[in-house]
């Protein structure tokens, strides 16, 4: 029987270990941006985004086809973007989430390996086909890297998983436990399988996600690590908003839960912004769907008065990083963010 990657002294590192690079899979016409002259409106932001991460280290941007990879390189130019810092493999996708289809880079630090996992993909739930090119992403980047990789043969999204780089992942079961995924497997079978996959001893178990998000309550928009110990996790405080209560409830959660170590968990509250509705859609906000990159944190901002202060509570947790706040109000419009854009590439 062949090891496991845990087996093997593979792992999936905490975000703040050093990348190579962060990977994108630029937006285009989708059910994501399909709503007049969405996906231009997008640009400016996403285009800020990227000018971010490229600040300390590369972006790789799965390009559908040859189009649109000249499209990528004349907003490179339009929006003064070091060209040297960017590589754009063309990729055919669906759709721009690369958190979910993108593959997750294991890596040993004892043999300087990587490995790539393929999970499988499908538009969480089935909500949205076609889903196959985004679905073979990863095996595409694996070969790009001249890496191996090993596909366990189950769904699983990169935003429903939160890692402290010391044994640990948070997830949710709103989304993992959801039956649109994987109706096969209890719970403790896809706790197996993130323990075998992902590296990790230990899952932590919140209920639920924010109103709006299409994903079912993916992790990253809730609850993020900043240190092995420490979790930033959004509040709402208005009691009579349709978050107050599932927020609390996850609250509660985070306060039972202890680390390997026997610890429990370092809580800091982040607030919610003020909610933001578009063509009477409530819209997934959140100040917890930021990027962690080599030199920066990457926050997305409303247009509202807590944006500020999200943006000092974050900047607290990493006083070594530049804080960069990115309006991301047109972006939410495809139900994400920065986080939901982006999967990082580590280095070892």
């Amino acid at each position: 029987m062949l090891k496991t990657p845990k087996q093997q002294g593979f792992f999936f590192p905490a975000e703040w270990h050093p990348h190579r690079a962060t990977w994108l899979s630029f937006p285009q016409s989708s059910d994501s941006w399909d709503y007049g002259e969405r996906l231009e409106r997008i640009y400016p932001s996403y285009m800020a985004f990227v000018k971010a991460i490229a600040e300390s280290e590369k972006v790789c941007i799965n390009a559908t086809n040859q189009q649109q990879k000249e499209l990528i390189i004349q907003l490179l130019e339009k929006y003064e973007i070091d060209q040297n810092q960017v590589e754009i493999p063309v990729h055919a996708t669906n759709d721009s989430w690369c958190r979910d289809h993108g593959p997750a880079f294991l890596i040993n630090p004892t043999t300087k390996e990587r490995m790539i996992v393929e999970w499988g993909y499908n538009a969480w739930g089935g909500k949205y086909p076609p889903y196959d090119d985004d679905d073979r992403i990863p095996i595409k980047i694996a070969e790009y890297l001249g890496l191996p990789y090993v596909a366990p043969g189950i769904i699983m999204e990169g935003g429903s998983v939160e890692f402290n780089g010391k044994g640990t992942v948070l997830t949710s079961k709103s989304c993992l436990l959801n039956p649109n995924r994987n109706p096969h497997l209890n719970q403790s079978q896809i706790e197996q399988y993130l323990f075998d996959y992902y590296g990790v001893d230990q899952v932590l178990w919140v209920t639920d996600g924010i109103v709006g998000d299409d994903t079912d309550g993916h992790i990253d928009d809730t609850t993020r690590f900043v240190n092995e110990d420490t979790v930033l996790t959004v509040i709402e405080h208005n009691a009579t908003d349709d978050n107050y209560h599932p927020l609390q409830e996850n609250l509660k959660d985070l306060t039972k839960m202890r680390l390997l170590n026997g610890k429990p968990l370092n809580i800091i509250e982040l607030p919610m912004p003020d909610a933001v509705h578009d063509s009477g859609i409530r819209l997934p906000a959140s100040y917890a769907n930021f990027l962690i990159t080599n030199g920066a944190v990457i926050v997305p901002t409303y247009r509202c008065d807590k944006d500020d202060v999200a943006l000092e509570i974050i900047q607290r947790c990493f006083p070594d990083r530049k804080m960069i706040g990115i309006d991301a109000t047109e972006i939410i419009w495809g139900l994400g963010s920065f986080h939901c854009l982006s999967q990082q590439e580590p280095l070892v």
